[in-house]
């Protein structure tokens, strides 16, 4: 799901308040927030919603795997 919502007047936690609240719905039906490229900075925070604690566990370890120096998008989007 791609979500295109813009209100003039919204400010950034406003918008983030209303992923949120999309983003509950996707998980509350076991779907995905993100597809072929990535999840991205601004629904990190929401990647719980779609992926259980083991996936997160494993992507940080793939990570870890493939990054063992933390150089690459250090931060981005999962921690260490």
């Amino acid at each position: 799901m791609h979500i295109a919502f813009s209100e003039p007047d919204a400010d950034a936690e406003t918008l983030h308040e209303v992923d949120g609240i999309v983003y509950a719905l996707v998980g509350r039906y076991h779907g995905s927030i993100s597809a072929e490229h990535g999840i991205g900075i601004l629904k990190r925070d929401f990647l719980d919603r779609s992926r259980s604690p083991a996936e997160l566990e494993v992507m940080r370890r793939i990570k870890t795997a493939l990054d063992p120096n933390g150089i690459l998008n250090p931060g981005k989007v999962l921690g260490r």
